[in-house]
């Protein structure tokens, strides 16, 4: 299972970065708040990936 949960979990990561990278740009955020906003969603999508994975694994 993680064979195919990890490779999918880095590319849901690079889909998510892209796209928040694309609202910063679009936002003209600073840079400050650029990388708040980046942490924010990441750490956010890391946990629901988490989450998914235990929840999979232990069904």
């Amino acid at each position: 299972m993680a064979l195919i949960y990890v490779p999918f979990a880095i590319f849901i990561l690079f889909i998510f970065n892209s796209l928040t990278y694309s609202f910063c740009l679009k936002g003209e955020l600073s840079n400050e708040r650029q990388s708040k906003v980046f942490r924010m969603i990441n750490v956010s999508i890391t946990i629901l990936l988490i989450s998914s994975y235990l929840e999979v694994l232990h069904t």
